[in-house]
């Protein structure tokens, strides 16, 4: 019998390449997703590969109950996601990214689920003391942001109430993700910086000297394929950064590749103190305990965004709906 894994945002950014990787390892894949950023166009091709799409707010209760139903695995992708869509309006996100996902949790505990995967983020270490040593799982979570409050506050639920219920969770901490996603996004830091020299445009960097961890997008959906296929004691009530040790960078540095792909664009470097991030991150536990290693590098992804914008792929790649927030 086929194994049934339901997708919560799986029409969004990761989502969306994550559904193509369940179906490609075989399993049954249902989507609930708000289409909040017009994916009206993935859903119906996720349609026509045999998804069922249940067109809903994962704030419904009605819709959760649908989405559910007979349901092995869920994989919870549907969040307001990162800082400056959840300080645009913090009530939503609270709504949406803390209470909905409680909500979530107990319904899958009701309705049977197995496997719960839940994608966290590396923002969750906030500003280290020393970035320049790699932190493991187990170190200090300094959240400075709304959203990175708001998953470390779910993954203590998730991995301490859901025992009861016989739901198996796992959190998976992503590194910055990147890349050409078939619902994409321009407001992530890889990808807005190659658009805006590949534009020709002058782009004023903050925080160059900040330690960032980078994934690529499909890396991300075949990390969660890893956890939702490994033995169940090796992944359950446990957390894993997603990732790879040897891509963590400083924007100047993505700078610097980029200028290494394209001779376009100016770059200034501006002072503000907006964005306190600063953390190095070791992705080794998930290399050595499930075996995943990512197939892409930042150098790779920039130069697959540099060849989709040569080749118009996004149309006008400044449309609004490349942004989480308009």
């Amino acid at each position: 019998m086929a194994r049934t894994t339901l997708v919560t945002g799986g029409s969004g950014y990761i989502g969306a390449l994550l559904v193509r990787e369940l179906l490609e390892a075989g399993h049954e894949v249902r989507v609930l997703d708000s289409l909040l950023h017009g994916q009206e166009d993935i859903a119906a091709e996720q349609e026509a590969a045999g998804v069922k799409v249940v067109r809903g707010d994962i704030r419904d209760a009605e819709a959760r109950a649908e989405a559910l139903a007979g349901i092995e695995s869920v994989v919870h992708l549907a969040a307001i996601v990162g800082d400056p869509a959840c300080a645009l309006d913090p009530e939503v996100s609270d709504d949406v990214n803390v209470k909905a996902t409680e909500s979530l949790v107990a319904d899958a505990g009701t309705a049977g689920v197995q496997k719960l995967v839940f994608a966290s983020t590396c923002s969750n270490y906030g500003r280290m003391a020393d970035p320049t040593v790699p932190i493991t799982e187990d170190g200090e979570l300094a959240p400075v942001s709304l959203y990175a409050e708001q998953k470390v506050g779910m993954e203590k639920l998730i991995l301490g109430g859901a025992g009861e219920s016989g739901l198996k969770p796992t959190c998976l901490r992503f590194a910055t993700v990147y890349g050409v996603g078939r619902r994409m996004r321009f407001d992530l830091t890889v990808n807005e910086f190659t658009r805006e020299l590949w534009a020709d445009r002058e782009l004023e960097v903050f925080g160059e000297q900040f330690w960032r961890p980078y994934i690529h997008v499909r890396d991300a959906g075949r990390a969660v394929l890893t956890v939702l296929e490994a033995p169940a004691e090796k992944v359950s009530h446990n957390v894993f950064n997603a990732g790879r040790s040897g891509e963590n960078y400083r924007k100047l540095d993505l700078v610097e590749e980029i200028g290494r792909q394209t001779d376009k664009g100016k770059v200034s470097y501006v002072k503000k103190n907006e964005d306190p991030r600063d953390y190095k991150v070791s992705f080794d536990k998930i290399k050595t305990e499930l075996g995943f290693e990512t197939l892409m590098t930042v150098p790779d992804g920039i130069g697959e965004i540099l060849a989709a914008l040569d080749a118009g792929t996004f149309g006008d790649p400044f449309d609004p709906r490349y942004k989480n927030i308009p």
